[in-house]
């Protein structure tokens, strides 16, 4: 079997169970963990197991191989004028996950780079780990957009709004070191060691009783039993708002796709939005969706089940025991 035989027939996400930890693994290392719609779906899915098996206690989410955590969207798909939400996955965001809060603790062992989309991941997780060799930003602006995965109103709530305006309006990035100073990370590691340490803290918070670790994590976020996040709503509101003017400005319409040059220093395309060509066809861009006139970002929820989806086909899980 040729290499590239290997990669077409690896799965895009790999769901590993280690004790009461799901290990979720975006796995695409050749294209940088450059998030298509099966991803959405796989992963999304393994989030709707985790949260509806007892066993499981918290999550860990990574990516494969040193080069990325996660590039965001992947641009050649969107080129192909493929959906990288599919359908009915939309509540769910971005690689299934930006908007999909659940009831178990969830920790980003962050490998690589995460820009854009990759940092909006992290932005989505309760805690995260990061690699030493990890960086951190929202170059949206750079390209004539806005972080439209949670970014734009998460990063102020998580770092001193000074420091957060500074980022999202330059589009600036940051090391892992200081990631850690300003406290989005809780901890940064050599790289060798980043999910050790990611399943190490998961097991920790695992070995605690389960009951009151999600009751606790619902209190600290202010999250609903049906894992809503009201206090979110505004954000998301005012998101999808601004996203229907900026997408369809001239601004967007000049972003270019990303040169070679650019494309290495953010990934396969994961911060370039979209290109003019895509938002005049109307059609999908990482972490939304344009409907012109208007930009719909996530169907409201109309009850605490709105956000359920039933899973589609068996998501094969990798059991891994320390003890009994």
């Amino acid at each position: 079997m040729t290499n590239t035989e290997t990669e077409v027939a690896a799965p895009i996400v790999l769901v590993e169970r280690h004790d009461h930890v799901l290990l979720i693994t975006l796995n695409r290392p050749q294209a940088r963990n450059a998030v298509n719609a099966e991803m959405c779906v796989r992963v999304g899915d393994a989030l709707e197991a985790a949260d509806n098996d007892p066993e499981i206690r918290a999550v860990v989410l990574t990516g494969a191989g040193d080069k990325a955590f996660c590039a965001g969207a992947d641009l050649k798909a969107i080129s192909r004028g493929e959906a990288v939400i599919p359908k009915d996955c939309e509540h769910w965001g971005l690689a299934g996950y930006v908007s999909h809060p659940i009831s178990k603790p969830t920790i980003a062992a962050v490998n690589g780079p995460a820009l854009g989309g990759g940092t909006e991941l992290v932005l989505a997780s309760d805690l995260a780990i990061a690699a030493d060799t990890a960086s951190f930003g929202l170059p949206e602006v750079t390209r004539g957009l806005i972080a439209g995965a949670g970014g734009a109103f998460r990063l102020p709530t998580r770092l001193p709004q000074v420091v957060a305006m500074e980022l999202l309006l330059t589009g600036d990035t940051i090391s892992a070191e200081r990631a850690l100073e300003l406290n989005l990370v809780n901890r940064v590691v050599p790289a060798a060691q980043v999910l050790e340490q990611a399943l190490n803290l998961a097991q920790r918070i695992a070995d605690n009783a389960p009951l009151a670790v999600q009751a606790t994590k619902r209190i600290a976020l202010g999250q609903s039993s049906g894992g809503g996040r009201p206090g979110e709503e505004r954000g998301w509101a005012a998101t999808t708002a601004e996203l229907s003017g900026v997408a369809f400005s001239e601004d967007a319409q000049e972003g270019p796709v990303p040169s070679p040059k650019s494309a290495s220093r953010y990934g396969q395309g994961a911060d370039c939005r979209s290109s003019p060509s895509l938002l005049r066809r109307k059609r999908w861009v990482p972490g939304y969706i344009i409907r012109a006139p208007s930009v719909s970002l996530y169907p409201p929820r109309t009850g605490p089940e709105a956000h359920r989806r039933e899973i589609a086909s068996p998501i094969p899980v990798i059991h891994f025991s320390t003890g009994s």
